[in-house]
């Protein structure tokens, strides 16, 4: 396989996106917004850096007063260089951005997280789960009780914690969407515990969809390929980071800005038939969707 970006590693998660080499592509500089989302307030987990930086900035072009999360200590400058460019992308009508600190593993974090976006704003319209991390193991006999509570805390458990709080707060015509990955459908060997959250994700998505579609609130998800966001340099070693997104047909890994429209799709009225279901920019992988 081909090197497709310059060998790099960071030793932590989360990773931090202004580090890294070369930065990854948040926005398309043709995009045209249509004020698709004018007037509502979306809530976007990890949305400081990777594909959350760029869908928060593609919604902000479109019209929402954005809130996003990320993990205080780690994420601090991106977090300040999303806030900047989510005004200088927002329009004239939209409240100033928000943005919250927090571990969203815990239920207690969550709803602080939602009370202080509710406080602010008086509602939310758009709940975007997208916060994720992953570890790189050869063997499920590594993976041990506190490593699984860990990962399925962040990737699932903040689904749950979230969508039951904020809920409170949604009206008929809201939408949900959450972000599971190409592994669910295709399985990793090497991250087995990353690809059985978001497995479960996918089945997630269809089973609220059903709850909640005679309160007419969608629900609806995105399964990315591989994407070159900080998750990448901080969970692969250098090699593997040097050539990832070679097994696309593509051969080429994604950028977070190819990836936003989807969300930005799903979360507007042209996807008024849409809910349960999952698109796959992915780079030309085929799954069994």
């Amino acid at each position: 396989m081909a090197q497709q970006f310059p060998p790099q590693k960071q030793e932590r998660q989360p990773g931090k996106e202004h580090v890294m080499d070369p930065i990854p592509q948040f926005i398309n500089p043709n995009y045209k917004p249509a004020d698709k989302l004018r007037g509502k307030v979306a809530l976007v987990t990890g949305g400081d850096s990777g594909i959350g930086r760029a869908v928060v900035i593609y919604f902000a072009k479109e019209g929402a007063t954005i809130a996003f999360t990320y993990v205080k200590g780690r994420e601090d400058k991106d977090a300040v260089d999303t806030l900047k460019l989510i005004n200088e992308a927002k329009t004239g009508d939209s409240q100033d951005p928000l943005a919250v600190p927090t571990d969203l593993g815990y239920d207690e974090n969550c709803k602080k997280v939602v009370d202080e976006v509710v406080g602010k704003y008086g509602r939310i319209d758009i709940l975007v789960n997208n916060a994720a991390e992953q570890y790189t193991s050869k063997s499920v006999e590594e993976i041990d009780e506190k490593w699984l509570d860990r990962v399925f805390r962040t990737n699932i458990y903040s689904h749950f914690f979230l969508t039951r709080h904020a809920l409170k707060h949604m009206k008929e015509g809201s939408s949900i969407i959450c972000t599971t990955s190409v592994n669910a459908y295709k399985g990793n060997t090497t991250l087995i515990d990353y690809t059985s959250t978001k497995g479960a994700i996918v089945s997630f998505i269809r089973a609220l969809a059903l709850q909640l579609a005679d309160k007419n609130i969608r629900v609806n998800g995105v399964a990315p390929g591989p994407v070159w966001t900080p998750l990448i340099p901080s969970s692969f070693h250098e090699e593997k980071t040097s050539k990832f997104g070679s097994e696309c047909p593509m051969n080429r890994a994604g950028q977070p800005y190819e990836i936003a429209p989807s969300f930005v799709f799903l979360a507007c009225e042209d996807s008024s038939y849409y809910t349960g279901q999952v698109l796959h920019p992915n780079g030309g992988m085929i799954v069994n969707a």
